[in-house]
């Protein structure tokens, strides 16, 4: 089996154990107003495991590849280093680096240099595109969040406010 196929599986594996978190454990605890409710707090997970599951079992099946590729893996497990890991394991860091900046850095500042340097590490060498873009799609965000949802998002580092 290829190796696309086998993290498939181990995706499946993970996504049948939040299926069945999703579907059976989290609406017990509802309160009683709750559950007349057309929408619970577990329908997004109830979609997202369905989903998951469905987009897993179609890659360990090999029903996304045609009849004449089904033979060739895409992932040569043996050239590893061929592949862009450098750039992968840097994203994944970046993003760890972000949910640890978030507070103290605040969402406006976190999330431009999220962003920015998510583009950078994948190749992006306009930065006067790139700094206004970032800072327009996080101001946009922001307001929605904020303004339109109504949750409080810390905006600026907590020594401004």
């Amino acid at each position: 089996m290829a190796l696309d196929r086998w993290i498939a599986l181990i995706i499946l594996g993970i996504c049948l154990a939040y299926g069945y978190a999703a579907f059976f454990t989290m609406d017990q605890l509802l309160p009683p107003f709750m559950q007349r409710n057309p929408i619970w707090p577990s329908t997004f997970p109830k979609v997202l495991s369905v989903l998951a599951i469905l987009t897993a079992l179609i890659i360990v099946l090999g029903l996304e590849k045609p009849a004449d590729e089904a033979n060739t893996p895409d992932i040569d497990y043996r050239r590893l280093g061929d592949y862009h890991i450098y750039k992968a394991l840097s994203l994944l860091g970046l993003m760890v680096l972000y949910a640890l900046m978030l507070r103290p850095a605040g969402f406006i500042l976190a999330t431009i240099g999220f962003l920015a340097g998510g583009a950078i590490i994948l190749g992006e060498r306009k930065f006067h595109y790139l700094i206004p873009i970032t800072a327009l799609a996080t101001g946009i965000v922001w307001y929605l969040v904020e303004g339109v949802l109504g949750i409080f998002l810390r905006p600026w580092p907590f020594f401004l406010g």
